[in-house]
């Protein structure tokens, strides 16, 4: 469980490109998010999966504690770098986003990392970002709004952070990048 000097490497490297991912898709996402809205209010969580795939991620790579709370906070400080409309509040996103991935893993012990925990994982993220959102960005809203953004985030949270992360952590090992990790031997065969 103690992390190692290629763990912090790794999953700083994981970090900052996964921060530069969060400012392509901020510039991107502001176009979009105004007719997705229009289709039905709330329905704009749908968009916000690209922002929550760090944390499981970084998680799914490193396997030790606090590795999605880790890359999740140095990515959204990377994008909020970079140069992000939301500013100081995308640290407390990362943050947030990263705990919710960590309570998670944290539940099942670190020791389960198959695709239906890191789906688990995705929707973590997904949640844990649509209390914040809801809270912060959205205060007093409907119903109807809070249900349907909180299902299309955790919905995105669960395709885009846990599936494509776990698709990505086994494309990464067959690859032998991962080998200095659980995460590649296992993915290859080799434990």
């Amino acid at each position: 469980m103690k992390w190692r000097v290629v763990d912090i490497v790794v999953a700083s490297v994981v970090a900052v490109a996964s921060g530069v991912v969060f400012w392509v898709w901020g510039q991107l996402d502001n176009p979009i998010s105004g007719p997705v809205s229009a289709v039905l209010p709330g329905f704009q969580g749908i968009l916000n999966g690209p922002w929550l795939f760090a944390g499981v991620l970084g998680a799914l790579i490193i396997r030790k504690p606090g590795a999605a709370i880790y890359t999740e906070l140095v990515a959204a400080t990377v994008s909020a770098l970079i140069g992000t409309q939301w500013g100081f509040a995308t640290l407390i996103s990362g943050l947030v986003q990263g705990l919710g991935v960590e309570i998670v893993f944290a539940l099942f012990l670190y020791a389960n990392w198959r695709l239906p925990v890191a789906l688990l994982a995705g929707a973590g993220a997904g949640i844990a970002e649509s209390i914040l959102d809801l809270l912060y960005w959205y205060p007093g809203s409907k119903l109807g709004f809070v249900v349907t953004y909180t299902i299309t985030t955790t919905i995105s949270g669960i395709v885009v952070a846990g599936l494509l992360s776990w698709l990505l952590v086994r494309a990464l090992a067959k690859t032998g990048a991962l080998s200095r990790f659980a995460s590649g031997r296992e993915a290859t065969g080799r434990v």
